[in-house]
């Protein structure tokens, strides 16, 4: 009969684990309890028993990572599914990964994302990482610009951070700071900030589609991709894109020279 260990060591455990894993107990629980949150993370919604079955653990093991992972948030209860009776006692809970346990896990993907990105990098060349970044923020793009667009242009920044909150942002707005005027849009949260650091046509991508969507020049500040707390864009005023264009006299004979070309 195989002898159970109830706290296993395995290989690959530590890369397993996700960011803001329970840290209050050694090393080697540590590995364990966070293979744990990735195998419900994986096969979840699952019982305790497939649990033990899967990492190799005592009943007793599983319920103390169980209950360390449900104290944190990483994890919840769900009701048990449907099943045929086979006899009286408790029905089996079910656990299955939080929101919060799901972004624990954020760096694992990041990790994939930028390797895919290098990959493109070396096989495509930067233009085709560029159109990649393109691409995907015409989606966030194509959601997203009929409602600011449709909103006065006084409020069409405000409109925009709200439209961002939504995606997982923490986006704000508000008055820049003078002299320059205008306004600046706040980003408090960039889930693709550590693909960024790397490959900041992300970014760059992602102000030109801000650009389009407010129908003004914007400027990128800081970025929390490169270290800044925040990511902060600012916006200029719609009135002096259209002073540089209609404030500015013209003679007759300029006027009628540029409706002759």
């Amino acid at each position: 009969m195989k002898n159970v260990s109830e706290e296993p060591t395995t290989a690959g455990a530590a890369d397993a684990r996700p960011a803001g894993a329970p840290s209050g107990a050694g090393q080697g629980e540590r590995d364990t309890r966070a293979r744990v949150a990735r195998l419900i993370l994986e096969h979840g919604p699952v019982t305790a028993s497939a649990l033990g079955d899967l990492v190799g653990l005592t009943p007793a093991a599983v319920r103390r990572h169980l209950d360390a992972l449900l104290a944190e948030g990483m994890i919840e209860v769900r009701r048990a599914r449907p099943q045929p009776r086979r006899g009286r006692g408790r029905p089996a809970k079910w656990f299955a990964i939080t929101e919060s346990g799901r972004s624990a896990f954020v760096h694992a993907y990041d990790d994939l994302a930028t390797s895919a990105l290098r990959f493109l990098a070396e096989t495509a060349g930067e233009r085709a990482v560029a159109e990649f970044a393109r691409r995907q923020i015409a989606e966030l793009e194509r959601r997203h610009r009929p409602a600011v667009q449709a909103a006065p242009p006084h409020q069409r920044v405000r409109r925009l951070a709200e439209a961002l909150s939504g995606d997982g942002y923490a986006a704000a707005a508000g008055k820049a700071p003078p002299p320059g005027g205008g306004e600046q849009l706040c980003q408090h949260h960039c889930p693709v900030a550590h693909v960024a650091a790397e490959f900041p046509q992300l970014c760059e991508a992602e102000t030109e589609a801000f650009s389009r969507m407010l129908g003004t020049p914007v400027q990128r500040l800081a970025t929390i991709a490169h270290g800044d707390g925040i990511c902060t864009t600012h916006v200029s005023p719609r009135s002096l894109c259209q002073g540089e264009r209609t404030d500015v006299p013209t003679t007759d004979d300029e006027e009628s020279g540029r409706t002759s070309l």
